[in-house]
């Protein structure tokens, strides 16, 4: 488990950094287009690391009713300030959850429509069968749950490593038991190991890449200063979003179970 307090000394910053960037705009959209098919108007679903609030606020914009969860108060006061702003305060629910907790703190909660994870929270995750399970208790059956996870093997990471002369960086994803990260560590599970870990009580919908031709994010100099290619990338990763055979070489892979 991540500690909380780490991921509050990244709050106050972590918009400009990320949510605002070029890369992150983009590779956002790419995750919206999953949520967006997965979720309807009217639909409740649980949202894990929710960070500063960008996906709740989206989500809740069309009608989907978020109880948006994170581990970090500090994260959650920027997501609470964030749907003030929006005018949405109303339609999210914000409550501070240790993912390894679900099933202790929303236990009593009515069950709902769906879930997802964006943007890495769960590589913060030792025990991916323990979420699955905890996840299990609280979804309707037929549920969706959209999640976006790092994965082991990414061809722009190792290229940009190597060519900044960094090439420890450029395979520690592959570490069997993780990559230490200020003071935690991170997994890096593959889509199948994902998968195995939340069957038999979910079965995978579709799963496609992201960040598979598009640089990731701490290339944003780079991104900056080539906005037409940028763009001619974006369109083809467009393209092969969907295609399950290059999930594993994405920065990050997209993943639609369904609770059965």
């Amino acid at each position: 488990m991540m500690p909380a307090a780490l991921f509050d000394t990244l709050a106050s910053d972590y918009d400009a950094h990320f949510t605002d960037s070029t890369l992150g705009q983009l590779l956002r959209r790419a995750a919206w287009r999953w949520l967006d098919r997965a979720f309807a108007p009217g639909n409740r679903v649980l949202e894990l690391n929710c960070g500063t609030g960008e996906d709740a606020v989206h989500l809740a914009g069309r009608g989907v009713r978020v109880l948006a969860t994170d581990a970090s108060p500090a994260m959650l006061a920027v997501a609470q300030a964030k749907l003030e702003r929006a005018g949405l305060a109303g339609t999210v629910a914000v409550k501070r959850v240790e993912i390894e907790h679900l099933a202790q703190e929303l236990g009593h909660e009515e069950p709902l429509d769906g879930a997802f994870s964006n943007f890495g929270g769960l590589n913060c995750v030792a025990d991916l069968g323990g979420v699955a399970h905890a996840l299990a208790a609280l979804l309707k059956p037929g549920a969706r749950v959209v999640l976006c996870v790092m994965g082991p093997l990414v061809p722009w990471e190792w290229a940009w490593f190597v060519a900044h002369g960094q090439p420890a960086k450029a395979v520690r994803r592959l570490a069997p038991n993780g990559a230490p990260w200020r003071g935690g560590t991170v997994h890096y599970p593959s889509p199948r190991t994902l998968r195995r870990a939340f069957a038999p009580r979910f079965v995978q919908r579709r799963v496609g890449p992201l960040g598979l031709l598009l640089p990731p994010t701490y290339a944003e100099s780079w991104a900056r200063r080539h906005p037409a290619l940028l763009a001619r990338l974006d369109r083809w990763e467009r393209r092969l979003e969907t295609w399950s055979s290059l999930a594993w070489l994405g920065d990050h892979y997209l993943v639609e179970l369904e609770r059965v």
